[in-house]
């Protein structure tokens, strides 16, 4: 099978679309390291392009026709985007479903602690990580803290040229002849992922002499982090319990290369898919079909809880849409979902030269070479996999042979070496045709993975397109 390198395929015009393209997702990037960040812009910018947000539709006692477009958002990590097309429902929606979560540490309910004048925040890590990546970066902390009374304090601390960071310690090296015989799973222990937030003791005057021999100067730093925190976000230390914190790592997302042609940043996996995903959303337009962009949150973790794609939020979301259309019955809801198409814009991981033994070349991604199709996943013997028809996948090869959308196919790595899930799986048990559809990523899963900016147009494209133009359905 013949390989086509994206760029080659580019006329000037499109050239320049993908370099825009690059400029306007670098930036979101940058901004949109967690799932409450990400889904706030999208509903912003969803917005400012006519959307509506489906319960005030609804409470209004409004209706929707085609071409009109809502969105829902569940719990703020997740959201899910209609425009409405001219077809039944039961004829099927077409559906790109990414997922908004990355690898990264949660702080732990009880945090704060002091050791030996210095003070840290205990963390829990998300996802599959390669610890020892994590040590000795700069790193930041994302998220929000819920007082009793609801009130919302949001953190985002180490974004800013001026602001501090925060750091994870390694032994040095003069003194780590054991830690180096260790294999790198357990190099660097998971209790050991704790970020170091502060070593100023707190200042005691003179006339605070009774306090100084009450406590003999105990948890003087972490006392002084407790003030810092109460100055400039009102919060106390319980607070903690009802926080979400993502320590994610600092700094913007950058060109990578001479030539610019590459991106890297923090969490492409799977924002290189959810940004394209979302704009072609915004940018597809007079459609047959319904389309349907999902943005899920807890894909890392096995796509659990209530804003994972095992929820019920997307089948509930599409039942209020269908309603407002006057198409809504149990029984067409099923007939929806069984003839709909869903790309699941996931990454897949990019042929690596350095780590070949890992790859089955004939059969793997390659950056700078389009949109990567992966019938399925899993692991081994295709275990946890969705694994697309033959049928849809010749009805999408049309649709992106006409539109001139370089495409491959791929798989996870060799057979026996290791594997990978995403969303697929879940949207096919309503039986509707799903394949893993996207940007293949180097250094997946590290704190700062590398993408080509040809693939993130592509991807672009493909998803657009598909709005437009799939209408396989199986009844």
């Amino acid at each position: 099978m013949i390989r086509v390198n994206a760029w080659n395929t580019y006329d000037e015009g499109q050239q320049k679309s993908c370099m825009d393209l690059a400029e306007d997702y670098k930036e979101f990037l940058s901004s949109c390291k967690t799932e409450r960040e990400c889904v706030d812009r999208f509903v912003n910018e969803a917005e400012a392009n006519g959307y509506r947000e489906l319960n005030e539709v609804r409470r209004e006692g409004g209706k929707l026709k085609a071409g009109d477009r809502v969105y829902s958002v569940w719990m703020n990590k997740s959201m899910v985007l209609f425009e409405i097309g001219k077809a039944p429902f039961e004829d099927g929606i077409n559906i790109v479903g990414a997922h908004i979560d990355s690898p990264r540490l949660d702080v732990k309910q009880n945090p704060l602690y002091e050791d030996s004048d210095i003070a840290y925040l205990d963390t829990h890590y998300y996802g599959g990580i390669k610890k020892y990546q994590y040590v000795t970066i700069p790193l930041a902390i994302h998220g929000v803290i819920v007082k009793k009374n609801g009130e919302t304090v949001i953190l985002r601390v180490g974004e800013d040229e001026d602001d501090p960071v925060f750091f994870i310690s390694d032994l040095l090296i003069h003194l780590s002849q054991e830690q180096m015989k260790k294999p790198a799973a357990s190099v660097i222990e998971g209790e050991a992922l704790d970020l170091i937030v502060g070593s100023k003791p707190i200042r005691l005057e003179e006339n605070d002499k009774d306090q100084k021999e009450e406590n003999g100067g105990k948890e003087a730093v972490k006392k002084a982090l407790l003030g810092i925190l109460k100055e400039y976000y009102g919060i106390d230390e319980e607070d903690f319990v009802s926080a979400e914190l993502e320590v994610v790592p600092a700094g913007k997302a950058r060109d990578a290369g001479f030539d610019r042609s590459m991106i890297l940043g923090y969490g492409h996996d799977d924002r290189s898919c959810a940004y394209p995903s979302f704009r072609a959303q915004m940018e597809a337009h007079d459609l047959d079909r319904t389309s349907c962009t999902l943005l899920v949150d807890k894909e890392e973790i096995g796509s659990v809880g209530a804003t994972g794609m095992q929820s019920r939020f997307f089948e509930n979301a599409l039942a209020e849409v269908m309603e407002l259309c006057g198409q809504y019955s149990e029984l067409s809801l099923r007939r929806t979902l069984a003839n709909s198409c869903m790309l699941s814009s996931d990454v897949s991981a990019a042929f690596d030269p350095s780590y070949a033994a890992a790859f089955e070349k004939k059969n793997a991604a390659f950056m700078g070479m389009g949109l990567a199709f992966n019938k399925f996943t899993g692991a081994r013997g295709k275990s946890g996999s969705n694994d697309a028809n033959a049928e849809y996948i010749a009805h999408l090869r049309q649709i992106f042979e006409e539109e001139k959308i370089c495409t491959q196919t791929a798989e996870l790595g060799k057979v026996d070496v290791g594997g990978g899930g995403t969303i697929a799986y879940i949207l096919a048990l309503y039986g509707m045709n799903v394949i893993d559809c996207g940007v293949p990523v180097l250094s997946m899963h590290s704190p700062w993975e590398a993408i080509s900016k040809a693939d993130l147009y592509a991807a672009f494209c493909g998803y657009k397109a598909f709005f437009q133009k799939a209408s396989f359905k199986n009844m």
